[in-house]
């Protein structure tokens, strides 16, 4: 019987383990943020402070970037010095989100990637085995260069046909979630097959890679292919690659199977992502704040589809609209092509890279009774700085089509 890709990226010095087994596994990359960062310190210091691979060991100031409060500014100096000490590698207030650096610099297919954030699975997208765990396992992890796991059991997500016109990734894997359940997938991997993904580019798997843990999932994993060499060689990265599929007798726990020709735009209504109906059965629920950024969906392919909907329209007045580049090299690109000067013009403030807004530490946290609709990852009560304020989720089309209507809409209407 053939290997999935789980067992294929973890049992390549443990041959012949299969999934539900437990193995001890060498972490290619292990990473952490300044929210769990000083926490992995701490246990570092205490188990001698020195890290078995500086060149992949990076700590990200991110979700509070730049710190908006003394005691962030405190331990975002905690990291600097650790980083400084020990070789590893520091990414500052100025480069960006955790998961989009992490794709632009530092995993490579293949690889077995281990970080204090949950949602460190969107590396998955490159064909990498990528999971979150606590402050103190991936402290353990740097210092040893390993981590153990149990090799999950796998769900196979077919994808056929073909999206829609204002229909995209953002909407299929919130249908997904929909459809398992905030728990349906816990501890499984989610590998996405068929000819729809084959076809899909690099930004939209990784889209989908980010949020299967909100399906519950251990790790969500693409192939890495052709699409994935040329991602790679974009970013000068190209001798990185390499060609990495589930072989064809493969086994797995459960198949599900997806068509996007028949897929609609989607939301996520409070208080949970698993919570989802279609844009057009959402409708009309008026909006105070919209917000368009985060690892999941502020890439420049992504930026381009806010701007396209908003070029030379202006957002609805009642509406506060804030746009967040994922990182430094997304923020420059979107500058070259115009991107920002559109969404400034339709009335969009436009924020340095990071993840304040998403978590709710600084840039647009909610007053009481608001409501807003973003491109982020969870909606959970309290997820954008106040509990007495809702949170939709929704693609990027819909969060801009939104902005100009002050309300939920279909994008398909505008």
């Amino acid at each position: 019987m053939g290997l999935t890709l789980s067992e294929k990226i973890l049992t390549k010095k443990n041959k012949g383990a299969r999934a539900g087994e437990i193995v001890i596994v060498e972490v290619d990359v292990a990473a952490a943020q300044d929210g769990t960062g000083p926490l992995s310190i701490e246990q570092i210091e205490e188990l001698g402070g020195k890290v078995a691979n500086p060149a992949k060991t990076i700590f990200f100031i991110d979700h509070a970037a730049p710190s908006p409060r003394s005691e962030l500014s405190n331990a975002h100096q905690t990291i600097r010095a650790f980083a400084a000490a020990s070789g590893a590698q520091l990414s500052d207030i100025n480069e960006g989100i955790i998961h989009q650096r992490l794709v632009e610099s530092f995993v490579s297919p293949g690889d077995v990637v281990v970080g204090a954030d949950s949602h460190t699975c969107m590396s998955g997208g490159l064909g990498a085995f990528a999971t979150g765990m606590g402050s103190t396992d991936i402290a353990i992890a740097m210092v040893s260069g390993k981590t153990w796991m149990k090799i999950p059991e796998t769900f196979r997500i077919v994808v056929g046909g073909e999206f829609q016109q204002g229909v995209g990734a953002k909407d299929l894997i919130l249908y997904l979630i929909g459809k398992i359940g905030a728990d349906g997938a816990t501890y499984k991997a989610l590998e996405f097959g068929g000819e729809a993904v084959l076809n899909m580019d690099l930004p939209d798997r990784l889209t989908i890679a980010n949020m299967t843990v909100e399906a519950g999932a251990k790790a969500g994993l693409f192939p890495s292919d052709e699409k994935t060499r040329r991602f790679l060689a974009s970013l000068g990265r190209e001798a990185d690659w390499q060609e990495l599929r589930a072989d064809p007798d493969a086994e797995y726990e459960r198949v599900y199977e997806i068509d996007l020709s028949a897929l609609e735009p989607m939301v996520a209504a409070p208080p949970t992502v698993d919570n989802t109906k279609t844009a057009a059965e959402a409708a009309g629920v008026e909006l105070d704040q919209v917000f368009i950024g985060s690892c999941t969906n502020g890439r420049i392919e992504e930026l381009r589809v806010a701007a396209k909907i908003l070029r030379g329209r202006e957002k609805h007045a009642g509406v506060r609209l804030i746009v967040t580049p994922a990182s430094r090299q997304v923020y420059i690109q979107a500058a070259k092509e115009g991107l920002l000067e559109d969404l400034v013009e339709a009335g969009a403030i436009i924020t340095g890279p990071g993840c304040g807004v998403c978590v709710g530490v600084h840039g647009g946290i909610l007053g009481d009774g608001e409501v807003c609709l973003g491109t982020s990852n969870r909606n959970f009560q309290g997820r954008m700085g106040n509990p007495k304020a809702e949170v939709y989720l929704g693609s990027p089309a819909t969060a801009a089509a939104s902005a100009l209507a002050g309300k939920i809409v279909d994008p398909r209407e505008i």
